[in-house]
């Protein structure tokens, strides 16, 4: 890098990226300097230390591009989630710049908006606005984000409502047949209500006993093996086949009302469609599947969603520590060891 002069007017020589420039600066040798300074300045923050030159934007414009990407690369449940957090973030960031947005900003934006909801909301909105900014940043509107450092706010445990056995039995018995093998069908996969309806023939393989679920939540595929109760209920669904989707609309357009019915007969309250994915992962659990899997077969991304159904393995772990026998024959008199959990499923396979 180097200033010259032509006669009276001095010039910069520098050289970016492998492509040299020279620009003329005018008759004063001190702003050449000036500006060649600056020069190497900008050049050092973005090749040596990776700070980027930002663009001035504002929050509401940002926060329109923003929803173009996540309609594209997002879920459809993602996306109108993305939707309602926008529009609250909005009323309150709208009249800013991305730049302009500090920490402080986003401290009082959690206690204005702790006012009207509960915080699981506000984190929900945080959770978004810590995305948007990292894509500023990845789009060349930011250098860093104002999200550093900020916390979530702390949220009471999640609602775990599960059937016994006895309770899945009652409601069965008191629901239709179409329904009925939609919560069959729910009780031993954990799929969603979204999932379950969206599912296909070509996603099931009954030779190997899996089906895939394309049109997940969190946008993104898993495998679910079948136990022997959805394979019987999907052969027999097979052999009356007349669409592409398993559960026919039909059945889709009264799931609601016939299934709130029969919660009435069977006198269950306090439920909704949604347990059923607790029910399987709580029962799941207290028959001595590990979180791990119970993750996977649930599809969270974060296993701090899967703790909720932590307790019960503690209370079964005394079933579990009951199994072990070591010293039996060494004389020890120890009581005997229970051969047999105590699991309502181990109940139910000796009846």
């Amino acid at each position: 890098m180097r200033i010259y002069q032509r006669g009276k007017i001095w010039y910069i020589d520098y050289i970016f990226q492998g492509e040299r420039f020279r620009k003329r600066i005018g008759q004063s040798r001190k702003i050449a300097e000036l500006t060649l300074k600056d020069i190497e300045v900008k050049i050092a923050k973005k090749e040596h230390l990776g700070i980027q030159e930002t663009r001035k934007m504002p929050f509401e414009t940002f926060s329109e591009e923003y929803l173009k990407f996540a309609k594209t690369n997002k879920s459809e449940k993602s996306y109108t989630l993305n939707i309602t957090n926008t529009k609250a973030l909005n009323l309150y960031f709208k009249s800013k710049h991305l730049s302009e947005i500090k920490p402080q900003d986003i401290e009082a934006y959690k206690a204005e908006r702790l006012k009207t909801v509960k915080p699981a909301s506000v984190n929900r909105d945080l959770a978004c606005l810590r995305h948007m900014l990292n894509k500023a940043i990845q789009w060349g509107y930011l250098a860093s984000s104002p999200m550093k450092g900020i916390k979530l706010l702390k949220e009471p445990p999640g609602r775990l409502r599960f059937l016994s056995i006895e309770e899945a039995d009652r409601l069965l018995n008191n629901i239709p047949e179409g329904t009925k093998a939609i919560v069959i069908f729910a009780l031993n996969t954990g799929l969603r209500k979204s999932e379950i309806l969206n599912l296909q023939w070509k996603e099931t393989d009954l030779k190997n006993r899996l089906f895939v679920v394309e049109k997940s939540k969190t946008n993104e595929r898993r495998i679910i093996p079948m136990n022997d109760i959805v394979y019987n209920l999907l052969v027999k669904l097979s052999q009356g086949r007349k669409a592409d989707i398993i559960f026919s609309n039909d059945i889709k357009v009264n799931l609601r009302k016939s299934f709130e019915a029969g919660l009435k007969k069977a006198q269950i309250t306090d439920f909704r469609f949604h347990d059923l994915r607790h029910t399987f992962a709580s029962h799941l659990v207290m028959a001595g599947a590990s979180l791990k899997v119970v993750q996977q077969l649930l599809g969270h991304k974060d296993i701090k969603m899967t703790m909720r159904y932590s307790h019960l393995s503690q209370e079964h772990l005394q079933d579990i520590i009951n199994r072990l026998s070591f010293g039996q024959e060494h004389g020890t008199k120890q009581a005997q060891t229970v051969k047999e959990s105590q699991s309502p499923y181990n109940k139910r396979k000796a009846a």
